[in-house]
């Protein structure tokens, strides 16, 4: 009797036999094969040995990390407000998997290593790390960036500095909601649902009680609420004050702090945002009473900057998985990576996210603390510039990396569906497209010297392109009239910013990408032909250069 007889499946039927599909793209090293990251992270950057980043590279493009990226957006958390026996608990439960994640991003200091081991190349080093884990799991990024910008504020209360910092500082995860933890993380609650970025139209109420104070409100916004402790506004007598709301409080009791729901989001699976109530909730005040904002913009100064980063790590992800499946990949007689229509889409999205990359190395090395007061006066600007149009790039791009797997980039066995949905967020989260540009015109009339110190940034590159010293030439004109009077100009906001954030992308490619990449991006973003949908770079460009980075 046969196999067939048997009314078995032989071993090679015809049509299971699988031919002209990608392998599967694991067990790659991340950080050794994102060119445009190992050179800038050093060169820009300027960060030293990248021992841990080759550690990580390897971490995050295993079969197991990519394994509990998956499980994490499968398996979103859930919330449990009460115990089996109606206790209020305020809990909410993930995957195996996000834990796992979690505990890998903590140890290699994607959170706070930059705080922690200061001096020239840590914040660099540092945005590294967090690129390459948010590159294949961005979720989890949220929490590790709050805890992150949360030192600054924290900064501002040495008391409370000295309680919580080395906890920050700590690569030890636990997620359990307990006192005396080895380490920490924070996250934050500002916007109310009356308000969303007008955080001064914030109706929770602090009240003084003693040295502490006791919130009542309600937060329409509030990321990764397992988090150990909180920065939220809220209104005290003087004005809108920042306070630090801890989970647990010192004796192990839990503080007030009912999540009334999850939200359903569009993307962002494997985190939890929630809606929190607070009644008679203690805080401690950071900052001066009734100066909230200014404690707390420290903060949102540092997660912006993540959002960018965040963004270029999504970017990459989608250049690798286009990339991969177009030199495996063979239709109407080549590869697809070898006909020039697909060539020339793959190159613009690798070139745009190489400029992303650029620009994220230049601002993390301008946010290290031996930083001068132009410096500080650059990344003013820089940062709201560069928040603005990188993260707006970041879903076109997905979509577009998406399209070129065709019907495999449309499912959820591939990841760019995932990241498709997970750009926007970027864009949204610490002030939406109308938010930032506003506040770079903002900058321009209360900081004008962030005007000048981008300008001296953009000279280091004058006299190499004739397209981007006339590029450069016409902006500055430009801005002379919006200068003296920006809130003339907020119908514009965007145009300028777009502007000045491709000036900024160009000048960095000039001085520190091969001339192909820069010659294709000036000609390509800033030159009289230029288009914004990716697959037009002109002919003039070496597309074999751009590829082989990628």
């Amino acid at each position: 009797m046969t196999a067939t007889d048997a009314g078995t499946v032989p071993s090679r039927y015809p049509t299971h036999h699988v031919v002209n599909q990608p392998p599967p793209r694991v067990d790659v090293n991340e950080f050794e094969t994102n060119i445009p990251l190992s050179e800038y992270v050093h060169s820009i950057g300027e960060a030293g040995a990248a021992q841990e980043l080759q550690a990580t590279g390897a971490v995050v493009g295993s079969t197991q990390f990519q394994d509990d990226a998956r499980l994490a957006h499968n398996c979103p958390p859930t919330l449990h407000t009460h115990s089996k026996y109606g206790q209020r608990i305020d809990q909410v439960e993930y995957h195996p998997s996000y834990h796992r994640i979690m505990s890998q991003a903590v140890a290699a200091g994607a959170h706070t290593s930059a705080w922690a081991n200061p001096g020239a190349g840590a914040n660099a080093l540092r945005a590294a790390q967090f690129m390459l884990f948010a590159q294949v799991e961005p979720g989890h990024a949220c929490p590790i960036s709050m805890s992150h910008a949360a030192v600054e504020s924290l900064r501002q209360a040495p008391e409370l500095a000295g309680e919580w910092l080395p906890r920050l500082y700590s690569g030890q995860y636990d997620p359990e909601l307990k006192a005396g933890k080895a380490g920490a993380l924070f996250g934050m609650a500002m916007t109310e649902k009356q308000g969303g970025s007008d955080v001064r139209a914030n109706t929770t109420r602090a009240v003084p009680d003693g040295e502490r104070f006791l919130l009542t409100g309600h937060k329409w916004f509030c990321s990764a609420p397992m988090s150990d402790a909180f920065l939220v506004l809220a209104q005290e007598d003087a004005g809108l004050g920042c306070f630090l709301v801890p989970r647990v409080l010192n004796d192990g009791a839990l503080n007030t702090f009912m999540i009334q729901r999850l939200k359903d989001k569009l993307g962002n699976k494997s985190n939890a945002s929630s809606e929190v109530e607070f009644a008679n909730t203690l805080g401690w005040r950071i900052g001066d009473p009734g100066r909230g904002v200014r404690a707390i913009m420290g903060m949102v100064g540092q997660t912006r900057l993540d959002c960018i980063l965040g963004t270029a790590a999504g970017m990459r992800q989608s250049v690798a998985e286009a990339v991969w499946h177009a030199r495996h990949r063979r239709a109407f007689g080549a590869r697809l990576i070898d006909q020039p229509a697909m060539s020339n889409v793959v190159a613009d999205l690798a070139l745009e996210s190489e400029a992303a990359t650029a620009v994220s190395m230049r601002l993390a090395r301008a946010f290290d603390n031996d930083a001068s007061p132009q410096e500080q006066a650059f990344r003013r600007l820089a940062t709201a510039v560069t928040k603005y149009w990188v993260c707006k790039r970041g879903p076109n791009h997905a979509y577009e990396a998406m399209e070129c797997l065709g019907g495999n980039g449309y499912t959820e066995d591939f990841p760019l569906a995932m990241r498709y949905r997970e750009q926007p967020v970027m864009a949204i989260w610490e002030g939406t497209g109308n938010v930032i540009a506003l506040d770079v015109l903002r900058a321009m009339s209360t900081e004008p010297e962030s005007v000048d110190a981008f300008f001296a940034e953009l000279r280091l590159a004058s006299g190499v392109h004739r397209v981007f010293d006339d590029f450069s030439a016409q902006l500055k004109e430009q801005l002379a009239p919006i200068r003296s009077a920006p809130a003339d100009f907020a119908g514009q906001a965007r145009n300028i910013v777009e502007k000045l954030a491709l000036a900024l992308q160009a000048s960095l490619l000039l001085r520190f990408a091969p001339a192909a990449v820069s010659d294709a991006f000036i000609v390509s973003r800033l030159g009289p032909d230029r288009a914004f949908n990716y697959g037009n770079l002109p002919a003039s460009s070496d597309l074999a250069v751009i590829l082989a980075r990628a």
